[in-house]
């Protein structure tokens, strides 16, 4: 079955570079952030690792644990770690998943069922589709993905904006319109009624649309 948002995150045991995890048992009672890579020692991805660990104390804040994953073994992915420290400025500071029988790949419907061989037999251009980001709530339900081609390296400051987005109408009742950013005024959510409305936000409500009701961001 294919993966939605609002599905549950499938669960799996992997080998990572911090040791073996369960993946539900991991996440805890946060959020997580799973990306995945078709292959180590690719350029692209090269750049994203390294740029998500100078990233990882921003995700800390929001209590959002990071996890990569490519369809590699431990043993390279440590050997990969090197380079991405001496070319980004930043080894993964995070868990990757070892993932050679690309199982997890199949389990997030990144890689088909019937895809087989070696991961060393394997190229970037065979596992090109393993190239996704997961949101996953402290519901371990999938809030959010994103997949993009080899060729464009993923924006992961957008990825922190989608969280903080996610988060705060996890917490209130309201969407936050395009290009927001922390602290910007948010729209009141459809569902909401306005007799609710004024109860939430006594303050009341900018409204150039009947259908649009504009408050500040909540805090």
């Amino acid at each position: 079955m294919s993966l939605r948002i609002g599905h549950e995150a499938p669960d799996f045991t992997a080998q990572t570079t911090q040791g073996t995890i369960n993946f539900h048992e991991w996440i805890g009672d946060g959020w997580a952030i799973l990306f995945s890579h078709p292959k180590d020692f690719t350029p692209v991805c090269t750049t994203e690792l390294g740029y998500m660990a100078g990233l990882k104390p921003e995700f800390d804040k929001r209590h959002c644990k990071i996890l990569g994953l490519s369809v590699d073994s431990v043993d390279d992915h440590k050997a990969w770690s090197k380079d991405i420290e001496e070319t980004q400025g930043h080894a993964p500071n995070y868990p990757l998943v070892s993932d050679s029988n690309m199982a997890v790949a199949k389990l997030y419907d990144m890689l088909g069922p019937d895809e087989s061989g070696e991961a060393k037999e394997r190229t970037a251009k065979d596992n090109e589709t393993v190239r996704s980001v997961f949101l996953i709530g402290p519901d371990k339900t999938i809030k959010a993905m994103i997949s993009y081609p080899m060729s464009t390296g993923r924006n992961f400051d957008e990825v922190l904006r989608l969280l903080d987005s996610v988060q705060l109408t996890a917490k209130h009742k309201v969407a936050t319109p395009v290009n927001w950013k922390q602290g910007e005024d948010v729209i009141i959510v459809p569902a909401v009624s306005n007799e609710d409305a004024k109860k939430a936000f006594p303050n009341g409500w900018e409204s150039p649309k009947p259908y649009i009701r504009i408050v500040p961001q909540p805090k």
